[in-house]
């Protein structure tokens, strides 16, 4: 049992590496594409782990490692410096820079959707006629071996990672890529007065509001992915 234990904690932390690795080194390509040369310069347009680590090893490898010892899940965090002038001069562009993160889970999650789509029409996985809503590791269907365990915590963890991400407070993507719909000066003004004044408020905000949003747009994953499964 132990042994299962720590076999799915790599699985989980090599999903949570990947995912968050691609979450970040999309903020910094984008960014560079927009004029910013601030994370490109930190070797942070990659999918090379180790300038992540470098700049955020708490949030992830202690934390995450923490966090699945602890509760079976994986929690961490990363970032991608950026200049806040160049935000400041090109509010649109530092828009679509936070944006890119959580749409790279979005594109991971919906590839593991896919693959389990497709596992399942060539007979290597099994639909399941019921899903349980809050277990993760059989949820590509036809037992736990390592093909349905990792897809499974691949499209959990990154529509977890996209949808939290994507919540319009600080210090997440959502507060600045909401300035999308905005003016230029209204979009400075919004992001200069949320960031100097939330802080931790912010975070708190953000557990409290994604506890109460998250569990339907889980069950509508789950049914957009297997439309014919009972849920319980």
């Amino acid at each position: 049992m132990q042994s299962d234990v720590i076999t799915l904690g790599v699985l989980w932390y090599i999903a949570f590496l990947f995912s968050t690795v691609c979450h970040e080194g999309s903020h910094a390509l984008v960014a560079k594409w927009g004029g910013d040369l601030t994370a490109f310069h930190g070797g942070q347009v990659s999918l090379n782990p180790v300038p992540h680590i470098r700049r955020e090893p708490f949030g992830l490898v202690l934390v995450p490692i923490l966090s699945y010892a602890l509760g079976g899940w994986m929690i961490g965090w990363a970032s991608a410096p950026y200049n806040p002038e160049w935000r400041r001069r090109y509010p649109r562009r530092a828009a679509y820079m936070a944006l890119a993160g959580p749409a790279a889970n979005f594109i991971l999650m919906l590839l593991a959707a896919l693959a389990i789509r497709v596992g399942i029409s060539t007979g290597r996985f099994q639909a399941p006629a019921s899903v349980k809503f809050s277990h993760v590791v059989e949820l590509a269907g036809g037992g736990t071996n390592f093909a349905t365990t990792i897809l499974s915590i691949f499209f959990a963890l990154n529509l977890l990672l996209g949808t939290f991400n994507l919540l319009p407070v600080p210090p997440l993507d959502g507060n600045t890529g909401i300035t999308i719909f905005m003016s230029d000066e209204a979009a400075i003004r919004f992001v200069d007065w949320t960031r100097s004044g939330f802080g931790f408020l912010g975070l708190f905000i953000a557990w409290y509001a994604f506890d109460k949003l998250f569990d339907p747009v889980w069950l509508f994953s789950l049914r957009a992915l297997y439309p014919g499964a009972g849920y319980h």
